[in-house]
């Protein structure tokens, strides 16, 4: 007759899926970064170049006249460099308040993508030139056009703006900087203050010596 043990049998634990080294973590994490730091690079690199251009006439003639992205608006490259700044402050907080700084991720994408798309359109930007360049106010531009830089603009904004849902859907998994080097508040023991070497004792004399120490010296 055989016996049934009754030692249960270890079984492998199941590595929980929300680990914050597991794979899934890992790759939100990498594409988040990605994400967001492309982005941000996108907006502000195409936020600098030429969005509209057209031709005013002066005289008898006409003067042709650009507008950069700035000209236009200033909001996506500046909510860009809010949005960099909240992809770094991701890392520097835990618990509620990385929810708060993934949600400024993602507004500050959502904004920049948004003014820019509307500015793809603008012309007052190039009718200011206008005005200033001829001195007539009234001086609008003509043959106006548009081209693809504020369209890559709002793609910038985009990806900002998936960065965040990332960071809003999986920053609870990600690691925070480390505290190691933080100060706890706790004061720090202090050192016990030296005492004179005693000249009877010639070792402590060499130590003094050895310490940079003048042994002579009184304390």
């Amino acid at each position: 007759m055989g016996y049934v043990s009754a030692v249960p049998v270890p079984q492998p634990r199941a590595r929980a899926a929300s680990a914050p080294d597991s794979p899934g973590s890992r790759r939100s994490l990498a594409a988040g970064l990605l994400l967001g730091a492309a982005g941000a690079t996108v907006v502000l690199l195409a936020s600098g170049r030429t969005w509209a251009e057209g031709k005013a006439a002066v005289g008898g003639g006409t003067l042709p006249l650009s507008a950069d992205g700035r000209d236009v608006t200033g909001l996506p490259a500046a909510l860009a460099v809010v949005g960099l700044a909240a992809l770094v402050a991701v890392f520097a907080v835990r618990g509620p308040g990385r929810l708060v700084v993934a949600g400024l991720l993602a507004v500050s994408g959502l904004g920049a993508g948004l003014s820019a798309w509307a500015g793809a359109s603008d012309s007052d930007a190039l009718n200011e030139k206008a005005a200033q360049t001829t001195g007539n106010t009234a001086t609008t531009v003509d043959a106006l056009s548009h081209t693809v830089w504020p369209y890559l603009t709002a793609a910038g904004g985009l990806l900002i703006l998936l960065a965040g849902l990332l960071a809003l859907r999986y920053g609870r998994r990600w690691p925070a900087m480390s505290g190691r080097y933080e100060r706890d508040g706790t004061p720090r023991p202090r050192k016990a203050p030296r005492t004179a070497p005693d000249p009877d004792r010639p070792e402590d004399l060499w130590k003094a010596l050895d310490r940079g120490e003048d042994p002579t010296r009184e304390v």
